[in-house]
């Protein structure tokens, strides 16, 4: 595999190159050394750059409107799609099993695998180049970015529909969660009238009910 090309596109050379393919490396390849540790530091260091964008671009939102605006960029879904730009999943290392069950498609391993790749790029040449990176990233995958485009709340939305038209509010359901305390994932399924209109995937438990409630939103005005 040309990872040389995978940095072509990212905009940075690794001198460790070993450290490009631990962050390349899926759990289920079972070679010793994957990206889980790398994830949970690039995690953090995506949290804290994008607050930062946000708080320096949006200088007169209130911490209400920041917070929900980095959520709506630091997750799952946010995250592959920036993957998906950079076409990681076509580097990364992962097992047959997985690659038969279109493991290279999956946002939770796209979105594993940015994460990691920034936490390599941290390690190895600190915060600064790492900032650069990711900002020109968020302008290349959001280059109309503002208040709306990054945050609408679904669920608000989704309770005054179906208070207007049925009388009662939605009812959010755990389904599952699975992963570790750093790296949950749950799913969420909501009920209307005792009927499921939509279930969801999420990094967090309202990460999961934004997107059922988006899911049912499109379902009742269809």
């Amino acid at each position: 595999m040309d990872l040389k090309h995978f940095e072509k596109i990212l905009g940075y050379h690794f001198q460790t190159q070993h450290l490009l393919k631990e962050a390349l490396t899926h759990k289920s390849t079972k070679k010793g050394v994957h990206n889980e540790r790398l994830e949970f530091l690039g995690d953090a260091v995506l949290d804290l750059i994008i607050g930062e964008f946000l708080y320096k671009k949006f200088p007169n939102s209130k911490e209400g409107e920041l917070s929900k605006m980095r959520a709506s960029m630091v997750n799952e879904k946010a995250f592959a799609k920036v993957a998906r730009h950079l076409n990681i999943g076509d580097y990364i290392f992962i097992s047959n099993s997985e690659e038969q069950n279109n493991g290279r498609q999956k946002d939770s391993i796209l979105s594993n695998a940015f994460e990691a790749v920034i936490g390599a790029i941290y390690l190895e040449s600190g915060l600064e180049v790492v900032r650069t990176l990711v900002h020109h990233l968020l302008n290349a995958v959001h280059p109309n970015i503002d208040l709306n485009s990054l945050f609408y709340d679904y669920k608000t939305a989704l309770q005054e529909l179906t208070q207007a038209r049925f009388s009662e509010t939605p009812e959010y359901i755990v389904l599952d969660s699975s992963g570790p305390d750093h790296n949950k994932n749950f799913l969420i399924g909501v009920k209307i009238q005792g009927r499921e209109f939509a279930r969801a995937n999420g990094k967090s438990k309202k990460e999961a009910q934004q997107t059922c409630a988006k899911i049912a939103l499109e379902t009742l005005k269809a």
